[in-house]
C-alpha cells in the first residue's frame, strides 16, 4: 500500500445508526454518506469503554484502559504512556491535532505538534464525582440535561466551528509545504450534550414526526441490578416530559446534521487544496448516545447505542462502496496510522491488541474479537463487553452475565446467557475475556485506585459538596 496523509475526523457522542448511510428513516448525514460511499463502512465498530476520557486516552495509546490506568473521567491520558503521535514524531512524520482532545494538560507531551484550539479536561483534573461508584446518590447536575434542550447556539457549537475554520486553514495553508506524509486529528464537539442544535439545523426536523419506537421509548428500562444502581445515579431521563424530550431528540438530530456539515467543509477543503490523491480520511467517534433508550441518556453502557461507534474509512488504495462486519474498535487506530503513513512498527508496540483497519478492510480478521470495558460514572462494579462475529457477550464483576445474537436480535432484548443451548458460546466468550484480564480483580483494582483519588481530592463529602460541572467548558477565545 502506498504511504499517504491521514485526516482523522472525530466526534463525541454520535450513535452509530444515525447515519442515513446505515439506513436511519429521519437523520440527514449527506457529506457522511458521501464519505462512506468512497469507502467502506464498518458496521461493527466499537469504543474501548463508552465515556469520554478513557475512550480517547485507549485510542491515542493503542492500549485498553485496564492496561494504562486511564479508566474514568478523572484519570485523563498525560502523555506518560506513548502515543501513536510519538510515534510518528520518532519517525519524521507530522502529527496535528485540532480541536477536543479531552487529555490532562497542553503542558504534556501529548505527541501533537501542535495542539490546534484544544480542549482538555475541566482544570486538569477531570469529573472527580464520577470516582464515587459505592453507594451512588442522583447527581446533582441531571435535571439540567433535560432543560438544555431545542435550538440555539451554545458554547459547544461555537467551538466547533472554530475547530472547522483552524482545520480548513491548516489545510489550506500548512498542508502543502509538508515534505513527509502527515496525520491531522480534527475532533468535534457535537453532536455531545447539550441537546441543542443551530436553528439551521434544528429545522431540518421541526416537521418530522417523532416515532418513540424508533427513538427513546420502544425498549423497557433493565431489570438487571447493575442498570437499575445506573439509572438511580444518571437520572437524566426521570427529569423529561413529552415536550423537552420530543426538544431533546430533534436537537440531537440537528447535532448530527451539524457535525456533518462541518465534516462536509473539511473534507471539501482536503479537495480544494488539491490533497485527495494523496490524503485518506477516517471518520469515527469516542462513543455513542442512547438518547433515552432504556432510560439512558449519553454513554456509559455496553448497550448498541453507546458502546457502538460510526466508523468510515476512505480514500486512496480503500475499497469503494465496501461495508465490513468483522468487529473492530477504537484501539485498532494507532496500527492505522502507522500502517497509513507506512511508519515502522516499536518494539514496545508489540503487545498491541489493535489491528490495522486497512487488513480488516482487506478480509484478514474475519474471526476477531473486540473489547470494551468501564469504570466510571454510575458503576456500581466493573463492566465488560466482548464482541465476535454475531455474539456479544457484557459482563459484570458480582453480577450474572448477558449474551445477545446482534443478528437475530439486534436491539438486544433477549439475554440469551441461560439458554441451554447458548451455554457453549457462553462459556467460550468468558474463556476469551479471561485471556484479556481477570475481570473481577480488576474491578477491585480499580476501585482501589479511586478510593484513593477521593481521599486525596478531600473526600468524598468534598466531592459531592464541589457539584456536578456537567461537561467539560470549551477553550476561551482569549
Amino acid at each position: 500500500m502506498t504511504p499517504k496523509n491521514l485526516v482523522i475526523i472525530l466526534s463525541d457522542e454520535h450513535n452509530a445508526r444515525f447515519l442515513g448511510c446505515r439506513g436511519h428513516a429521519v437523520v440527514k448525514t449527506p457529506n457522511l454518506d458521501r464519505l462512506a460511499a468512497r469507502g467502506t463502512r464498518f458496521d461493527a465498530a466499537y469504543c474501548n469503554s463508552p465515556i469520554c476520557v478513557p475512550s480517547r486516552a485507549s485510542m491515542a495509546t493503542g492500549r485498553y484502559a485496564h492496561d494504562t490506568g486511564f479508566w474514568d473521567n478523572a484519570a485523563p491520558y498525560d502523555g506518560s504512556i506513548p502515543s501513536w503521535g510519538h510515534r510518528l514524531r520518532e519517525q519524521g512524520f507530522g502529527a496535528v491535532s485540532v480541536g477536543k482532545l479531552h487529555f490532562r494538560s497542553t503542558e504534556d507531551d501529548n505527541g501533537f505538534d501542535p495542539e490546534i484550539a484544544p480542549l482538555h479536561v475541566a482544570g486538569g483534573i477531570g469529573d472527580l464525582l464520577g470516582l464515587i461508584r459505592e453507594d451512588m446518590e442522583p447527581r446533582a447536575g441531571s435535571p439540567k440535561f433535560a432543560q438544555n434542550v431545542g435550538s440555539g447556539e451554545t458554547s459547544y457549537t461555537a467551538y466547533d466551528r472554530t475547530i472547522t475554520d483552524e482545520a480548513k486553514r491548516w489545510l489550506t495553508e500548512q498542508a502543502p509545504a509538508q515534505s513527509a506524509p502527515w496525520v491531522l486529528f480534527v475532533s468535534f464537539v457535537a453532536p455531545h450534550f447539550p441537546l441543542v442544535a443551530p436553528d439551521e439545523f434544528y429545522n431540518l426536523y421541526q416537521d418530522v414526526e417523532i416515532d418513540p419506537q424508533n427513538f427513546t421509548e420502544g425498549l423497557e428500562r433493565p431489570n438487571h441490578p447493575y442498570y437499575q444502581a445506573m439509572l438511580h445515579n444518571i437520572d437524566f431521563d426521570d427529569h423529561f416530559d413529552a415536550t423537552s424530550r420530543e426538544k431533546a431528540i430533534r436537537g440531537y438530530l440537528g447535532l448530527c446534521s451539524f457535525l456533518d456539515h462541518n465534516v462536509g467543509q473539511v473534507v471539501d477543503a482536503i479537495d480544494a487544496a488539491g490533497l485527495s490523491g494523496d490524503t485518506r480520511v477516517l471518520y469515527a467517534s469516542d462513543h455513542g448516545e442512547a438518547l433515552g433508550k432504556r432510560g439512558f441518556w449519553g454513554k456509559s453502557t455496553m448497550f448498541e447505542e453507546s458502546a457502538a461507534v460510526p466508523m468510515i474509512l476512505a480514500g486512496p488504495d480503500v475499497a469503494m462502496g465496501q461495508v465490513v462486519d468483522s468487529p473492530v474498535s477504537l484501539v485498532d487506530l494507532f496500527p492505522t496510522v502507522l500502517d497509513c503513513v507506512d511508519a515502522r512498527q516499536h518494539a514496545d508496540d508489540a503487545d498491541l491488541p489493535g489491528m490495522s483497519l486497512f487488513e480488516t478492510a482487506a478480509g484478514k480478521s474475519a474471526d476477531r474479537t473486540v473489547f470494551s470495558e468501564y469504570h466510571a460514572a454510575g458503576s456500581c462494579t466493573g463492566n465488560y463487553m466482548l464482541r465476535k462475529g454475531r455474539f456479544k457477550l457484557v459482563y459484570f464483576a458480582a453480577f450474572a452475565p448477558e449474551l445477545f445474537d446482534l443478528i437475530a436480535d439486534p436491539l438486544e432484548t433477549r439475554n440469551l446467557a441461560e439458554v441451554p443451548e447458548h451455554r457453549a458460546k457462553l462459556q467460550e466468550l468468558l474463556s476469551e475475556l479471561r485471556d484479556i484480564l481477570d475481570p473481577d480483580a480488576m474491578s477491585e483494582v480499580v476501585k482501589q485506585h479511586q478510593a484513593l483519588r477521593i481521599a486525596q481530592a478531600g473526600g468524598r463529602d468534598a466531592i459531592l459538596n464541589q457539584g456536578d460541572f456537567g461537561y467539560s467548558p470549551a477553550p476561551s477565545k482569549d
